[in-house]
């Protein structure tokens, strides 16, 4: 084996290997043992890639068939699939739990700790304002940017390449990783982590057509993200026009989404790669939109709404539906309408055909003499 592939695949907390066994585990998730508990784990790996000593889990019932080819030393197992017990070709363990990726995820963060965080404080090799405030315990690496009148609260991590631009505002515990863009204003709150080469702040898209020309409209408000955001990879968030574009607490951004300008994103959104927001578009809490869903401006989506992959949405949205397709309509309203398309030859050929028979009953009828007869 390869030494990068050696590196790989062992967990290690930092130089030692963590082990547990399956007992413990279980106690730790609340949850039941059938079979050996005594067999000792050192990762966590999907059902895929799991060896003799590796957990996994099985929160669906369509995916027992993948137990066919598991090496895994121990599964967790919903509740609901009990019947898994009886199979032949199960791990050495299961664990029952009532929520199998729930369960899984509190066993990942015991395989896969977060890194030890770096005290590496303001580097001399950073650019910061003689009147920037920097908060306790923060770290700018070399190469970061921090302008003017700017405010990085504690315990902050400023990676290289970053740009803070003057009057930015930022809380406690927030981590901005390398090449991310911070225009001037821009307010972030506590406990915010932004993404390698995300934009915050860039003038929005806001022109008008005068005598054959674009004119620029000036932009002149700012982006306002709340407390616990998660902003991905380049992701852009336009400032507003006259007032803030708002992130609302908790929601989570994608790699390469856009938010135009003036939107105001509600509480614990969740957004896909490359989804689209257009202007002044407005949002409830707990809204949900899949990979490359694009909506157009001044639409409010309801709270609890969901809109599934590359729906196109060119209206408002009600509370807790769910939408699909362009233009985006009510799921259940969408798949009738994509089964009658599944059926338009079939429908064509009886179209045919019955414009056939129709052809030969005129001609018989003429040929009667009551092709006028109703």
């Amino acid at each position: 084996m390869h030494r990068c592939e050696e590196l790989a695949t062992d967990r290690f907390e930092w130089g030692a290997l963590m082990t547990f066994t399956v007992e413990r585990l279980a106690e730790e998730v609340q949850g039941t043992i059938w079979g050996d508990r005594d067999v000792i784990i050192h990762g966590a790996e999907s059902i895929e890639r799991a060896g003799p000593h590796d957990i996994t889990f099985i929160a669906e019932r369509r995916r027992l068939r993948a137990l066919r080819q598991c090496r895994a030393g121990a599964v967790l197992v919903s509740k609901e699939l009990a019947g898994v017990k009886d199979r032949d070709d199960v791990p050495p363990a299961i664990i029952f739990v009532d929520d199998a990726q729930l369960a899984f995820i509190q066993i990942l963060r015991k395989f896969r700790p977060q890194r030890p965080r770096p005290q590496i404080g303001l580097s001399e090799k950073a650019w910061v304002a003689s009147d920037a405030e920097i908060g306790e315990a923060t770290n700018v690496y070399p190469g970061a940017y921090v302008g003017e009148k700017v405010r990085i609260g504690a315990r902050c991590d400023i990676y290289p390449g970053v740009f803070i631009g003057p009057g930015c505002q930022i809380g406690d515990d927030v981590i901005i990783y390398p090449n991310a863009v911070l225009y001037p204003d821009v307010a972030i709150g506590n406990r915010v982590i932004i993404h390698a080469g995300a934009v915050l702040g860039a003038d929005g898209f806001g022109y008008r057509f005068e005598q054959g020309r674009y004119q620029k409209i000036p932009q002149l408000g700012t982006v306002r993200v709340e407390d616990d955001v998660e902003i991905g990879a380049g992701t852009t968030i336009d400032r507003g026009m006259i007032g803030p574009t708002v992130i609302g607490e908790g929601s989570k951004l994608d790699d390469q989404v856009m938010i135009g300008h003036n939107c105001e994103i509600g509480a614990h959104n969740a957004f896909a790669s490359q989804a689209g927001l257009a202007g002044s578009v407005t949002t409830g809490d707990y809204v949900r939109c899949a990979g490359q869903v694009g909506v157009a401006d001044h639409v409010h989506l309801g709270e609890g709404c969901t809109l599934l992959a590359k729906a196109g949405v060119h209206r408002d949205i009600p509370a807790g539906r769910m939408y699909v397709g362009i233009p985006a309509r009510p799921k259940d309203e969408q798949i009738q309408i994509a089964i009658c398309e599944g059926k338009l030859p079939e429908m064509k050929k009886t179209l045919e055909r019955l414009t056939n028979e129709i052809d030969r009953l005129r001609t018989i009828l003429e040929q009667h003499g009551l092709a006028d007869l109703d």
